[in-house]
């Protein structure tokens, strides 16, 4: 929720203070913007980026920099100086690297040992130095910021007679150094290992850590104790990078790139509307400083390796986030698939329909609807309150309260959104839009602007989706608001781009300063995921798709990311000595079973639950996890929630319904909401989950925002339609459903899908025969759908041509897979696996489809080669010999290939004894 969080007398003194701020003098300097405007001004009394002291800071960089430098980035210390007394850097985890910049150089280590701390509380993966990179003799008063790329940095040093420049970046073992008026250097915390002196090339271990050391050709290292110096022939150019080990072969492929100097990094994405498909490159440039090699080493983290089929080397790095992954080459692809998100649920519980637009009217008419809030931050938490509760009053038909609500956030997002005031103000030298009265260093220290703005995106979405004039009037300065946090156009050099999110760590980041031993912060997760919606909801109401994307971008991203890091989905993550299931903020070193204001574990699991909204499904997507998640917030507690037990219950409710709407039953007379909730959106949340069921994982659309659910054997369609014409919503089920123009539509309600095809009622629909289950198991002698997978990585879904219709996984590549769980085989023996394939795959490409048994890493039991088949949709029956398989197995299809374009798609397979 907030990067910097101070004691609850520091808010009330915060707030005394904005209330006695004068408005806008009047030579202020106004822009305008659509039918608002901002100032250029800094309001009376109020204060800009600053240091701990209070003074003034401006950005630490070179004559080289004209654009807006990054603030709350992995590195952002380097150019933000929050400390007086250092001019250099905080402690930077790039990954698998970390870094400290100091007055001879750049301090570097390799972290891989985790350290526990505060009763198991916290774990980290501390910098500790193990070597120091520079230039003989320097001694340089600062360090600056000499350029930068989406996810590499250049910090410069100078004494006035040597200079020293070092590339750094997430996922590259490699420091890249240009230095000049001395020799190259490297400083060993202690006398290091030399196992491999070739002269200009050494291979050594210090501290436990592998590192190759690379000059010129023709050069040669000479050290003398913990100092290793090279002249460099009359070159200006040496790189460090750290090896996984000590081997020969190791130390060559390192050294094939070590002049293959990183000099830019960049992010691209594409949204596939038809597929729900978003394919995201991540690509690095390169300068050859000798030779002519290109490309590079990259260490991938574990959201971004699960999800791309791009070849890997067998070569790993220790991280925080988990194991990281080597790749060789220019750049890489993941491929992700959006699930969807809502404006709001649909009105399909079987709530007291007079008791929840009583609740509605209690907001609605309430004598102060924003509970006293003044800054950017609790303004925006009742923002998004009232936002949530309009859709509610239109189902309720109580067009008055729906128009008195669409009323309030008119009145109070034009009022922030106009100069004067309460209002938002530019800082030109830092490119930063900060809104005044602020709160928790959204000023000072550029803290949490994504916390704060989703909650006006969100509002300003929900005002769109019923008054597009109004949208067209106001919404320029919503996206303004959504430039600040996360630029996604490189064209418009008002804001450094992407500001708090971290385009290859996968999240965002709260401080703006970056000013912390353990690196920079992310508390609530779920408000970053706020922002991410707001962005899709706001794009898709104003028909600004690239907006939509940028959100669809966040928010898919973000989803993997905060499934493996805050939550360690898969219990691989988390060293083994932190004790915990849930994290409540990760640093740059590790994370926190904590927050910034309270121990308490409501708040701790509650921060990554809130806003809930239809922008929560996401969480939906993990069902075991949300009951770990809860299981271990009553086991800490100890019991069930008593502070914010609205958030929880309706986290809950996203895993376990009915259970969610006993705690509402016997609950709701005790409830106080939390300050973002209500009674009636609590209601009303929990009462249509109960009758829709929980978010059905196989299947999307072919619009952002829809979503599909499944209760029992019983799945309901929904999908909202922001333009201004009907439009026919396509599932990957193949299930449509005609939404009106502006309107929200469900399979059970007043518009019901086309009858051709129809929906299946199954949540894994099967042509006959079909597998079917025996003692809760899977029939393996029967046809199991592909499609009925328990998890994948890499493939997608889409309609089927062949016999009996239905789906087929698509996009099957090298390095995909499937998982099918409890499949039964008995107890006679299996000898043949038959599997429905097709393939429209070019000419010479080709691939293996192998069964493996009970772990997608074990020795196949069977296989076969597939090429083209003459298409996508032509379908053929492909047997395959396999050893005898009896008892019960879980059963992993893995594919693989030399091309890294895809192969084939898969209908359907069994396994007989013939």
């Amino acid at each position: 929720m907030r990067s910097m969080m101070s004691a609850r007398a520091c808010l009330v003194l915060l707030t005394a203070l904005a209330l006695t701020a004068p408005a806008l003098p009047a030579h202020a300097a106004t822009v305008t913007v659509g039918a608002g405007s901002y100032t250029t001004d800094l309001p009376a009394g109020a204060s800009g980026p600053a240091g701990s002291d209070g003074a003034p800071v401006t950005p630490k960089v070179t004559g080289n920099v004209t654009g807006k430098v990054p603030t709350n980035d992995w590195w952002s210390s380097l150019a933000f100086q929050r400390y007086a007394g250092n001019p250099y850097s905080e402690n930077m985890y790039g990954h698998p690297l970390a870094f400290h910049a100091v007055a001879g150089g750049l301090e570097v280590s390799y972290p891989t040992t985790p350290l526990i701390s505060g009763d198991g509380r916290m774990y980290e993966y501390p910098h500790a130095r193990d070597l120091t990179i520079g230039v003989t003799g320097l001694n340089s008063p600062d360090t600056k910021v000499d350029g930068w790329s989406d996810w590499a940095v250049t910090p410069y040093w100078s004494d006035g007679t040597r200079t020293l420049r070092a590339t750094i970046g997430h996922g590259m073992p490699y420091v890249y150094a240009t230095p000049s008026g001395g020799n190259a250097q490297v400083t060993f915390v202690a006398t290091p290992n030399v196992w491999s002196d070739r002269g200009n090339i050494l291979g050594v271990t210090v501290n436990g850590h592998h590192y190759g050391v690379f000059a010129p050709s023709g050069t040669d290292w000479t050290i003398s104790g913990t100092v290793a110096t090279d002249a460099l022939g009359g070159k200006n150019y040496f790189s460090v990078a750290a090896l996984p080990d000590t081997s020969a072969s190791t130390l060559d492929l390192f050294a094939k790139y070590a002049f293959s100097f990183v000099t830019g990094t960049r992010v691209s994405w594409a949204y596939d509307e038809a597929s729900a498909r978003l394919t995201t490159t991540y690509t690095a440039t390169t300068t050859a400083k000798e030779g002519a090699q290109t490309g590079t080493l990259l260490a991938l983290y574990r959201h971004q390796w699960l999800a791309t089929s791009d070849t890997l080397t067998p070569y790993t790095y220790v991280s925080p986030r988990g194991t990281m992954k080597l790749r060789e080459g220019t750049s890489f692809t993941t491929k992700q698939t959006f699930h969807g998100v809502l404006p709001s649920l649909p009105d399909l519980g079987a709530y007291d329909r007079t008791r929840l637009g009583g609740y509605v009217r209690q907001e609605a008419n309430a004598s102060d609807p924003w509970k006293a809030a003044t800054d950017t931050y609790w303004t925006g938490k009742a923002l998004g309150r009232l936002a949530q509760l309009v859709p509610i009053a239109e189902q309720l038909g109580d067009t008055a309260s729906r128009d008195k609500l669409l009323g309030l956030l008119k009145a109070k997002l034009e009022s922030w959104f106009t100069a004067g005031g309460e209002q938002f103000r530019y800082d030109a030298t830092w490119g930063v839009l900060t809104g005044y009265p602020a709160s928790y260093g959204s000023d000072t220290e550029v803290n949490d602007h994504h916390f704060h703005y989703g909650y006006y995106l969100m509002a300003a979405a929900t005002v769109a989706r019923y008054d597009s004039a109004w949208a067209a009037s106001w919404g320029p300065m919503a996206k303004l608001l959504a430039s600040d946090a996360n630029n996604g156009d490189r064209s418009d050099t008002r804001f450094p781009f992407l500001r708090n999110f971290d385009a290859y760590a996968g999240n965002g980041w709260a401080s703006g300063h970056q000013g912390f031993a353990a690196g920079n912060n992310e508390e609530s997760s779920s408000e970053g995921m706020n922002f991410a919606n707001g962005a899709i909801l706001l794009g898709a109401a104003t028909g600004d798709t690239a907006l939509r994307d940028l959100g669809i971008y966040l928010y898919t991203t973000q989803t993997s990311a905060i499934a493996q890091y805050w939550f360690d989905k898969d219990n691989v993550v988390f060293p083994s000595g932190f004790g915990h299931d849930t994290a409540g903020m990760i640093w740059g070193s590790g994370a926190a079973y904590s927050t910034w204001w309270t121990a308490n574990p409501e708040e701790i699991h509650g921060i990554n639950m809130l806003p809930i909204t239809g922008g929560s499904l996401y969480h939906g997507l993990y069902q075991a996890d949300v009951r770990q998640n809860l299981a271990e917030m009553e086991a800490n507690n100890p019991g069930p929630a008593v502070e914010w037990k609205d958030v929880v219950w309706e986290f809950r409710a996203l895993a376990d319904p009915a259970a969610a709407k006993a705690n509402w039953d016997g609950g709701y007379t005790t409830l106080t909401p939390e300050s973002g909730e209500s009674l009636a959106h609590t209601y009303h949340w929990i009462y249509n989950l109960a009758r829709l069921g929980t978010v059905d994982t196989a299947v999307t659309a072919n619009i952002p925002t829809a979503a599909v659910f499944v209760n029992g054997s019983t799945r309901t369609y929904v999908a909202h339609n922001f333009g201004t014409a009907g439009r026919t919503v396509t599932f990957s089920d193949g299930a449509t459903l005609n939404v009106p123009a502006r309107s929200t539509a469900t399979s059970a309600g007043g518009t019901s899908p086309s009858p051709s095809p129809s929906p299946s009622p199954s949540p894994s629909p099967s042509p006959s025969p079909s597998a079917s289950p025996t003692g809760g198991g899977v029939d393996a002698r029967g046809r199991i759908e592909a499609e009925a997978y328990q998890e994948q990585s890499g493939t997608s879904l889409e309609t089927t041509t062949d016999t009996g219709g239905g789906q087929n996984v698509a996009y099957i590549g090298n390095g995909d897979w499937l998982r099918y769980d409890n499949v039964q085989f008995g107890g006679t023996a299996a000898t043949q696996f038959k599997a429905r394939v097709a393939s429209g795959a070019a000419g010479g490409v080709s691939g293996l489809v192998e069964v493996r048994l009970d772990s997608r890493t074990g020795t196949p039991v069977g296989s076969f080669a597939v090429g083209s088949t003459g298409g996508w949709q032509s379908w053929q029956t492909v047997p395959a010999n396999i050893s005898g398989v009896t008892g019960t197995h879980t059963v992993y299809l893995t594919f693989s290939s030399g091309q890294p374009a895809d192969f084939v798609n898969l209908n359907w397979f069994t396994f007989s004894t013939t």
